[in-house]
């Protein structure tokens, strides 16, 4: 193999390859950036040809172009205002295309995430004369050329809508190929499939590509070894020389992996890299050339180039090696309705995919169920032993009926499935039990009738083509935001004998006013008959009742023990009604709105409670939809209390009965979603197959405590219209006039048709955020999404790449720094009129790496500590509860600067607390506001600070000063005396002038509002006495001139501080703003209001 260098026209100067090792070429001219086989006028807006153009005539391959090395050139262009492309800015080679997130390629090679394009060249090698067909998918448009004919030309500002060509006939050999691809915003992928000849339809393969006869690049053929530690860089000679690790770069879909060692023998190199590499990510080695690395006597330049990757390391949590695929998830799946004996159906079971329409083999030996696959883990997953997705397949397992539940006695045999996703049929011995459709719905067969002795058959027919339905993040071709599919059983498949008469559901509300638990019971032919509900404390009981079946059971329970985040008590409950008797539980809490300071909140038990929530959508690496084992399942819940949070929003997914489960017992509220229709609910039919899911979802989940709301649509994902919004928000407040309905999730973003103003919640969603909504006459309002800050691990990054739409930090301290800002924000407007928020999210999910901790829960991204802080200063704020500062000034307060000193760069504190002033550069000394001590001056550009650790900002605190203006701010500006810098970055008050801006006069303000306003136009050279309250008590903000009383204003809420104060500026998004021009003499800070009498004495 002989060894290609790059021309010199596409060679990077050495000051680029020290600070990138991308082999990038420098700009072509205008005219060698033009875009050949094209002849589209330029248009704002591209366009596509509705019929891909083919050729249907054999195509002659063309050997004598064909490079010795696979894979394709890529050239890569910055993006011309009309789709066409512009600068060259890089060429590279590429293996083949079939790339899940491009985003990283284009900010690596042409300097830009956005408005870019390339242009992959080389040669289709045909494998056999004879009819191709091509489909090609990406995000955004694309065309492609086979020996000078176009095939596509889906040249459109689209995403993720594929495009198959019509037959095109190659003879076999090497053909002239040509595709490009443009990137105008957001996320970026491309697939390229191929059927034929004895080819069913794939992703065409990298060994059917060569690079053109014209590459004359750096050629080595790498390769990433089975474990994924070490790939190996065979060269055409031997090699020579050294190279150190920090001369490479091992990059996993374009994210850098440490390498920890280097070493050469004979051809090859060898690279080591500390975190493993993932089967299926894409793979490149790149060197900067500054070794003394030669192959056969010439020295290496720098190179940037594709491996294969053989890893068979797969991304895992630490409870994946836990599982015993014969006895997965073995606990009681129901834990709102158990009964004692029951039977699990989960582990090995046949599978044997099908044909479209083609019937499930059954009543047989088991022989066409030629794989195994671990139930109940989703087809796609890992865990499921498949790992791929099938739209039509069928699961087989054989059982046998313990003969001590004498089935037929008076007996059934119950089937449960927890969910199966999509349509499924079950079949026991060849006859059809049960038929039910929705991926998230618990249901139910009874195999009585199908049953023989002995060994019985249990079959399970599904079909899941993930397209027109409910259907979550779920998606085909994962990239993104959505996710890998999650086909077939999914949650734990039981058997169960019950009564003929016997409980199917109970459900459960509370009317604090009667002290009341009340219980509805429902069953197969239970209606009329006598059910007896008995609650226990523990062991004791509490309270019983009786009621008919279909009918609420009111149990009296005198001083009841309510259930709260903070507090999670449950009471045993059990309910007997002729032969069937089950165990359950329940919470006694409330939910609703009510007026708080005049505007509606979120009251919990009749309680304001700032509902602090993460997204939480339900993915692993392993089990796609199902965690590995309970402990998992448990793990995530725990993580997010102990980061702070009240609240989860399960984001448009529905779990397992034992999370609520878990939930209720760890004091978690929830928001639940409904699954959206990401297929579009277009048709009367899809939409009637959405409402039936919805109730079905919220009629199954009447038992949970901790549920408490749902969200029927999310950012107009699959919404047909607002009415259509509103109509849902009324069924699901009939169906369950207990919780709260939060009616469109997002109504301000997307793809939202407007605001219904139906439910119980307005909801805005904002990236970074947060947004602030405001309640209106009938609702509380909640900032549904918010922050998305994001932060990749390497080696803890899913196969594609990190998705990374709001924004990536450098690391820990930063994402940490990042989250506590954006809460920050909130602390006032909790206490003011916001009643939740939703932080995205609780982990990482596939490519987006926005979680609190990976995806593989293997490494917490956040400081715990500093996150829980945060988040426990804004439900504090919420709840209308006292913070935890206790006053410490007494009557002389925590900081007190006479400034008489006269010089030097301090202003010693005569309080106890020493919290000494320090001066800024060109602070200088004048005389005092009593004509005898001195002051500070301050000529425009300069401010003292220190830090008060004993001020609470979100508390009661009184700031006052002498002050004096010696030039006005310019008209429309400010001039701050006082402030406190706020953890958001704004500051948390603002002692101030304004000259005819949002104030005209002097001020004690919040930013943004609401300002206590003394309007008087300053006189310049005249001192001033200032006082400014914030009485978190009355939630007042007062300010007084000259010792006199003259502005009081409501202020609900307040924000955080740093404990940092200005003297002579304020902040504004991290920056000081509003310097003074001017003096300031005895200022003062208390942390507590002080009286009128007590300010008047001030100013004497």
């Amino acid at each position: 193999m002989r060894r290609h260098r790059l021309p010199a026209a596409a060679l990077v100067s050495l000051a680029m390859i020290a600070t990138s090792f991308g082999a990038v070429a420098p700009a072509a001219n205008a005219d060698e950036a033009s875009t050949p086989g094209s002849t589209r006028s330029a248009t704002a807006t591209p366009t596509a040809s509705t019929t891909p153009t083919v050729s249907t005539t054999p195509t002659t391959a063309s050997p004598s172009a064909v490079s010795a090395h696979a894979g394709l050139q890529a050239d890569y262009y910055l993006l011309n205002s009309d789709f066409t492309f512009g600068t060259h800015k890089a060429t590279v080679v590429e293996q083949n295309l079939n790339v899940a997130n491009m985003v990283p390629n284009y900010q690596r090679y042409a300097g830009v995430k956005e408005k870019a394009g390339v242009r992959w060249t080389g040669s289709l090698q045909a494998p056999t004369t004879g009819a191709y067909t091509f489909t090609a998918t990406g995000d955004n448009g694309f065309r492609m050329w086979i020996d000078g004919v176009q095939v596509f030309d889906w040249w459109v500002d689209q995403w993720d809508k594929p495009q198959t060509s019509k037959s095109i006939q190659l003879s076999s050999g090497a053909h002239e190929f040509k595709f490009e691809q443009f990137q105008n915003d957001g996320g970026a992928n491309i697939k390229l499939e191929w059927a034929g000849p004895g080819i069913a339809r794939q992703v065409v393969p990298g060994s059917a590509f060569r690079l053109p006869s014209s590459y004359d690049g750096e050629w080595a053929d790498i390769a990433v070894a089975e474990s994924g530690r070490t790939l190996s860089a065979e060269f055409d000679s031997a090699l020579s020389g050294s190279v150190d690790p920090s001369q490479l770069t091992v990059l996993a879909d374009g994210t850098a992996l440490p390498v920890s060692s280097a070493g050469i023998s004979g051809k090859r190199l060898t690279v080591s890299v500390q975190a493993p590499i993932q089967k299926g990510v894409q793979v490149r080695l790149a060197y900067n050339g500054k070794g003394t690395l030669t192959s056969g006597g010439t020295a290496v330049k720098a190179f940037d180039l594709p491996a294969t990757n053989g890893s068979t390391y797969r991304m895992s949590t630490p409870w994946a090696s836990k599982v015993d695929k014969n006895n997965p998830l073995p606990e009681y799946p129901r834990p709102q309705l158990v009964r004692t004996q029951w039977r699990n159906l989960n582990g090995q079971w046949g599978l044997a995919t099908l044909a479209k329409g083609a019937a499930a083999p059954v009543n047989g030996s088991g022989a066409a169920y030629k794989e195994k696959v671990t139930v109940p883990y989703a087809l796609e997953s890992t865990l499921s032993g498949i790992g791929r997705h099938e739209d039509h397949f069928a699961y087989r397992r054989t059982f046998t009926v313990p003969a001590s539940w004498r089935i037929g006695t008076h007996q059934r045999l119950k089937l449960n499935f927890g969910a199966v996703d999509y349509d499924a049929t079950v079949y026991v011995n060849g006859t059809q039990v049960a038929h039910h459709t929705g991926g998230y719905e618990a249901f139910t067969a009874d195999a009585t009738d199908a049953l023989r002795r002995g060994t019985n058959e249990l079959v399970v027919k599904v079909t899941d083509t993930t397209g027109d339905q409910p259907r979550g993040k779920q998606t085909p071709n994962p990239s993104g935001i959505f996710y890998t599919s999650a086909s077939g059983i999914w949650q734990t498949v039981w058997m169960e004998p019950t009564p003929t008469a016997s409980i199917t559901n109970v459900s459960y509300r509370t009317d604090l006013a009667k002290s009341q638990l009340q219980v509805l019971t429902t069953g197969d032919r239970l209606a009329g008959q006598k059910v007896t509900v008995t609650v226990r404390d523990g062991h004791r009981v509490v309270g019983r009742a009786t009621a008919k079946g279909g009918d609420w059971a009111n149990v009296t329970i005198r001083r009841p023990h309510l259930w709260s985040p903070d507090d999670p008590h449950l009471y045993n409950v059990t309910v007997a009604s002729g032969a069937d008797v089950v165990s359950s539980y329940a919470g006694m809490r409330t939910v609703s709105i009510g007026k708080v300071d005049g505007v509606n909140k979120i009251l919990l038990n009749g309680r304001p409670t700032f509902l602090l929530s993460t997204l939480d959508q339900g993915y692993w690496p392993d089990g796609v939809y199902t965690a590995p084992t309970d402990e998992a399942l448990k793990w995530d819940i725990r993580q997010t209390k102990e980061f702070g949070f009240n609240t989860i929003r399960k984001h448009i997914k529905v779990e397992p009965a034992r999370w609520y489960y878990e939930a209720d017992r760890q004091g978690m509220l929830v928001w639940q979603d409904m699954p959206a229709n990401n297929g579009g609910n277009a048709t009367s039919a899809t939409r009637d197959q959405f409402k039936k899911e919805l109730s079905e979802i919220v009629a199954q989940h009447s038992w949970s405590t901790s549920i408490i709301g749902y969200v029927p649509m999310n950012e107009g994902w699959g919404e047909w219209s607002k009415e259509g919004t509103a109509e849902l928000a009324a069924t699901v407040k009939k169906l369950d006039p207990s919780r709260l309905v939060n009616a469109h999730s997002g109504v301000n973003c997307c793809n939202s048709h407007g605001d219904s103003g139906a439910g119980d919640v307005i909801d805005w969603h904002q990236y970074t955020g947060p947004a602030f909504p405001s309640p209106d006459a009938t609702r509380a309002a909640i900032n549904g999404e918010h922050g998305g800050f994001s932060l990749s691990v390497p080696g803890h990054v899913w196969p594609g790449g990190s998705v990374n739409p709001y924004g990536e930090v450098a690391d820990s301290a930063a994402l940490t720094a990042a989250y506590v800002k954006n809460t920050a924000a909130l602390v006032r407007a909790a206490g003011n009129n916001l009643s939740g928020s939703v932080y995205t999210q609780t982990t990482d999910v596939e490519g987006e790496v926005n979680g609190l901790w990976t995806y593989d829960r293997q490494v917490q991204k956040m400081d715990k500590a500093k996150v829980r802080a945060a988040n426990q200063q804004v439900i504090r704020a919420g709840s209308g509860a006292p913070g935890s500062h206790k006053p410490v000034g007494g009557k002389e307060g925590v900081a007190r600067w006479s400034m008489d000193e006269g010089s030097g760069t301090v202003a010693k504190d005569s309080t106890k607390f020493g919290n000494t002033l320090y001066l800024g550069d060109g602070v200088t000394w004048g005389t005092g506001a009593d004509g005898s001590g001195h002051s500070l001056v301050l000529a425009g550009k300069q401010s003292a600070q220190t830090t008060v650790k004993q001020l609470d900002t979100t508390a009661s605190y009184t700031v006052s000063s002498w002050v004096k203006l010696t030039s006005l701010p310019s008209k429309g500006g400010y001039a701050t005396f006082l402030s406190a810098d706020g953890a958001d970055q704004k500051s948390s008050f603002f002692l101030q002038y304004g000259n005819q801006a949002d104030i005209n006069g002097f001020a004690m303000s919040f930013a943004g509002g609401p300002r206590a306003v003394a309007p008087v136009t300053a006189e310049t050279g005249r001192w001033y006495h200032l006082v400014g309250v914030r009485d978190a008590a009355t939630q007042q903000l007062k300010l007084y001139l000259d010792g006199k009383l003259v502005s009081t204003v409501a202020a609900h809420g307040a924000s955080p501080s740093t404990g940092v104060v200005a003297l002579g500026r304020g902040q504004w998004e991290g920056s000081s703003v509003d310097y003074l021009t001017g003096a300031l003499d005895g200022a003062r800070i208390w942390d507590r209001a002080l009286t009128d009498a007590e300010v008047a004495a001030l100013a004497k």
